[in-house]
């Protein structure tokens, strides 16, 4: 299966290029895409059968229009997308499959379902908070992997995400409101990304952790996701479902 990577350039589309050249992974990298010095600067929607895309929020508008217009599946892995970004992802999956996910990690996806039960579990009588920490050169917050942890938490708990979610604290914010769930970003050093959902009650307090050790998980999980993709139907999908959970 041919493909092109966007964002060859970044730590993940280094990866992502690495894993699929080595031996027996059945792809072949038709295009490296980046603006950096030695990558092909443009893509024209040409020659690939899947495209996976780590680049910068801003492009990718552009770039699964291109996909969209050749038919060809597109794993998304940028996050940061804004109301009209993610609009123009939403109108490509009319036409072409589109798996989207801010992490494409088993361990995640798994933490995803885990997060998800724990909140219906529990119940209103604990307090939910995400909190995230990557490395310096992240550019966005929080992480799309906190937002997803943090939507699983109130699909769970059967609250609404956008009216109870708070983003850090400051000031004099008074008591926690019931069914508030916030998110804190940190960042520093080499940190690959580290995700803890905090559950706290009166009496006890369950923390569900996962934490990248090597970003091979991210970039396997993404070309497991485009080879899952060549073939399906037009749609919006998720990394669990091509786990099958």
């Amino acid at each position: 299966m041919k493909i092109a990577i966007l964002g060859a350039a970044g730590r993940m589309g280094r990866m992502l290029t690495a894993l699929a050249e080595e031996k027996g992974s059945g792809l072949e990298v038709c295009a490296k895409v980046d603006i950096a010095e030695g990558f092909d600067k443009t893509w024209d929607g040409s020659g690939a059968e899947g495209v996976v895309d780590f680049s910068f929020h801003a492009a990718v508008p552009e770039n699964i229009g291109k996909a969209a217009a050749k038919g060809i599946p597109y794993v998304l892995g940028t996050t940061g997308l804004s109301a009209g970004e993610q609009a123009a992802v939403d109108e490509a999956a009319r036409s072409i499959p589109v798996v989207q996910s801010g992490n494409y990690s088993l361990g995640v996806n798994l933490l995803l379902a885990l997060v998800e039960k724990a909140a219906r579990t529990l119940g209103a009588g604990y307090d939910i908070e995400v909190v995230e920490m990557h490395h310096r050169r992240k550019k966005d917050a929080p992480s799309g992997t906190a937002l997803m942890l943090a939507k699983a938490a109130a699909e769970g708990a059967g609250v609404d995400f956008e009216a109870n979610a708070i983003y850090g604290r400051r000031g004099e914010p008074g008591e926690r409101p019931a069914g508030e769930i916030a998110i804190h970003a940190l960042r520093g050093g080499s940190v690959v990304g580290d995700h803890t959902v905090i559950f706290a009650g009166e009496t006890e307090r369950v923390e569900l952790v996962h934490r990248a050790q090597d970003r091979r998980a991210f970039a396997a999980g993404a070309l497991k996701a485009v080879q899952w993709a060549a073939g399906r139907k037009p749609g919006a999908y998720a990394m669990r479902d091509v786990l099958g959970f």
